[in-house]
């Protein structure tokens, strides 16, 4: 005879899994706040930094410049 608890191995270890999973994430997601933290205090203390972000992100360009786009993926092909 078989008695179904919700302490049985099965879903123990299902669960050590899933709480493993969801540390790895947590970390992961606390990783990218400090690094977009950094981001953020460099682009309010740095002119410097506000313009290389406005370029790279938004392709922005100053009127005498020429912008040329290289797409490293497909060159990769």
């Amino acid at each position: 005879m078989f008695f179904f608890d919700v302490r049985d191995w099965p879903s123990i270890l299902e669960k050590r899994a899933r709480i493993k999973e969801l540390n790895k994430n947590e970390r992961h997601i606390d990783n990218q706040i400090v690094e977009t933290r950094k981001e953020l205090n460099l682009l309010k203390t740095n002119a410097q930094t506000i313009e290389k972000y406005a370029r790279e992100k938004y392709l922005m360009k100053k009127d005498n410049e020429d912008l040329f786009i290289i797409n490293t993926a497909s060159a990769n092909k």
